[in-house]
């Protein structure tokens, strides 16, 4: 048995697509072949799995699972690329709609250019906190998108030792169903510079929720002003847009290739 799948990315932030309308698709099985298919050596190669399925009371449904097959709530990034994937699969015939995510429905919209705009619902930080790290203290704030992050503000984020932080912060206590930890750079008052170490998956070129809950953090502490803020990521750069609580981010969303893989 085989599934059709599509291949796409926003900024780096690579998923694979299954259109499971009207294709049945053994959801049971979707940690596994997230598993799988995420690996970079032996499968197609992905961040992780996302599922276009039908939904009672909006457009579409968002079902998604990280590269280690754990289940994610929410993905901005992901969530870009469905609205393209919904529409260019003939499912969704309107440029803006909604779509329902496991951390509720959030709007999407197709712009010009190949950008998509996808609302991140009520971004929140908490008060910065110091945070034992080996025999290190670091200094992070707690924030959240539809899923946790804690946002680390660096002089340079080429600098930040974003994977063995970021390794530690998953198994912290203060944090026991994991993180997504931003290692942030205040470059300007309307731009950032971030890489992201993001659980179930390990750094990642971009993290769409993760900019979101950057730019409210940077807001917070004075680095930020006005409503249109920028973060250049290692995989391009997306525009946050709002004031907060309810922010949204922009950025392209295309496809790299379809194909079809084996399900075993």
């Amino acid at each position: 048995m085989r599934a059709s799948f599509t291949k796409m990315e926003g900024c780096g932030n690579d998923y694979l697509f299954v259109d499971a309308v009207d294709a049945p698709f053994p959801v049971e099985r979707a940690p596994e072949l997230a598993r799988r298919w995420s690996d970079r050596h032996f499968g197609v190669g992905a961040d992780g799995l996302i599922l276009l399925a039908a939904d009672p009371s909006h457009a579409a449904r968002m079902l998604m699972w990280n590269a280690d097959g754990s289940r994610g709530a929410m993905c901005g990034n992901g969530l870009r690329c469905l609205a393209r994937f919904a529409v260019d699969r003939g499912r969704v015939r309107a440029r803006a709609f909604t779509v329902a995510t496991d951390a509720g429905p959030r709007a999407v919209e197709l712009l010009d250019g190949g950008r998509v705009r996808a609302a991140m619902g009520d971004v929140r930080c908490a008060a910065p906190r110091d945070v034992a790290v080996g025999d290190a203290l670091v200094r992070l704030v707690p924030g959240d998108a539809g899923n946790p992050h804690a946002v680390v503000f660096v002089p340079d984020v080429e600098r930040a030792d974003v994977s063995a932080v970021g390794r530690a912060l998953q198994s912290h206590a203060a944090f026991p169903d994991g993180v997504n930890v931003e290692f942030v750079q205040v470059l300007g008052p309307d731009r950032l510079r971030q890489r992201t170490f993001e659980r179930g998956s390990g750094e990642t070129l971009a993290c769409g929720t993760g900019a979101a809950v950057a730019v409210a953090a940077a807001r917070a502490a004075g680095n930020i002003r006005g409503d249109v803020a920028h973060v250049e990521l290692r995989g391009g750069t997306l525009t946050v847009v709002g004031t907060g609580p309810s922010l949204a981010i922009e950025g392209p969303a295309r496809t790299v290739f379809t194909g079809e893989i084996e399900l075993a």
